[in-house]
């Protein structure tokens, strides 16, 4: 009876605060009117980033609203984002990168949520009605993680300069420094900035915090001045840090610490006490590993056994040839797998060890290699390339001998 009764007061509860969360929505629809002509927000994300664009006003009437996705204004090929009801829910776990932004969005009170944005999702965003009625809009710019610029503060290294012409400017805003990606030992924090452009010939109707400030690939930038700005790249700020953990709460005493000393035995003490999950990989193949709850945001870091995986070092980028990287989505990359990589991998997150991947490597015979392999390509490239530099440089080198002779030898009279 006592569980009915509890389950009858949480049951009430929960509805209290869903009549509640429903009429604050409400006061903001009504403190907010909708403007006469519809604008465009700026907003700037860096890729692999999830986001969520509020529907900021819509006439009480309405119950529930339609979003729509336009690469460019005025544009005939419009993207329904909705399933007409405004109530879309997906399961974020089972998002990937390449995935169609249409199993990438969510729709949860109004606000659209889009899940690990990819350059190709930089556009405009409306919220409105099915019949196409609009009552917001923003102005996304997802700008690319390849060939981002870094900058390890550590080794004196520094940020891009300004870049300034007669007419625009272009420059990096950065966001605060993330917490340390681990605690108790030294740690690395990262600051991510974003290419913005200032500029007097900014479209008009698109709004931004600052004015005559939008972010480089916003589509209020003129055709003129909108290529140095895609020359420009997003960067990251890099630099080591120290902080303590946390302390342990001490356990009670009687038969509760008791029992926790049992159920300590047998427990290997040198190893973190963190879930972990245990994995097999052929030898040979590729592996990624993803930090659980992290986004590319987040202060990530990995440890393989008792090694720290430092950015420093295992950076994408950072050398050539790495076969272990870390990518700026905080994903660990292992490629051609080896014998020598299987252990326990940990992955902290906020400064926190959460999780432990154990890699256990099986050995697999070679496979014939075929035509439409990563690595057959990449050599195909390569062995194209060299001999087409050598054809090139064979020709210069008679060109020139030719040259020499016509040139030396006296014309006949």
């Amino acid at each position: 009876l006592n569980q009915l009764v509890h389950a009858a007061i949480l049951l009430c509860l929960v509805g209290v605060l869903h009549a509640f969360a429903i009429e604050e929505k409400g006061d903001v629809f009504k403190r907010m009117a909708c403007p006469a002509f519809l604008m465009f927000d700026n907003a700037a994300y860096l890729a692999d980033m999830t986001f969520e664009l509020p529907c900021n006003c819509k006439p009480e009437e309405v119950s529930s609203v339609i979003w729509y996705f336009q690469k460019n204004m005025g544009s005939h090929e419009t993207t329904v984002l909705t399933d007409f009801a405004g109530t879309v829910f997906v399961d974020s776990g089972h998002i990937h990168t390449g995935s169609d932004v249409l199993k990438r969005f969510s729709i949860r009170m109004f606000s659209l949520i889009v899940f690990r944005a990819q350059v190709t999702d930089s556009g405009h965003y409306l919220c409105g009605t099915k019949k196409g009625d609009f009552f917001y809009g923003y102005d996304v710019d997802v700008q690319p993680t390849k060939h981002i610029t870094v900058a390890f503060v550590d080794r004196g290294q520094h940020v891009q300069d300004d870049y300034t012409r007669k007419v625009f400017s272009l420059f990096t805003t950065f966001w605060d420094w993330t917490r340390c990606d681990r605690c108790g030992v030294r740690g690395e924090q990262r600051r991510i900035g974003l290419c913005y452009i200032q500029s007097t010939q900014l479209h008009p109707r698109y709004r931004t915090a600052v004015p005559n400030v939008t972010s480089c690939g916003s589509k209020a930038v003129p055709a003129n001045i909108r290529r140095p700005g895609r020359l420009r790249r997003p960067e990251v700020a890099i630099r080591s840090c120290l902080t303590p953990c946390l302390k342990e709460e001490v356990p009670e005493e009687g038969m509760q610490a008791i029992s926790n000393v049992i159920s300590k035995l047998g427990e290997k003490p040198w190893l973190p006490r963190v879930p972990t999950q245990f994995h097999q990989q052929p030898t040979g193949t590729g592996l990624v590993i993803a930090c659980p709850g992290a986004r590319p945001e987040h202060a990530v870091a990995w440890d393989k056994d008792s090694i720290r995986l430092y950015r420093s070092r295992y950076l994408v980028g950072v050398n050539k040839s790495m076969r272990v990287f870390i990518d700026h989505g905080n994903h660990l990359h292992i490629q051609r797998v080896r014998v020598s990589d299987r252990g326990t991998y940990f992955c902290w997150r906020e400064g926190e060890m959460v999780a432990g991947f154990r890699l256990s490597v099986i050995y697999q015979h070679r496979r014939r290699r075929k035509l439409d392999d990563p690595e057959t390509l990449y050599a195909v490239k390569t062995i194209g390339m060299s001999y087409g530099l050598i054809s090139i440089i064979f020709i210069i080198i008679h060109v020139c001998r030719c040259c020499w002779r016509v040139f030396r030898c006296p014309a006949r009279t």
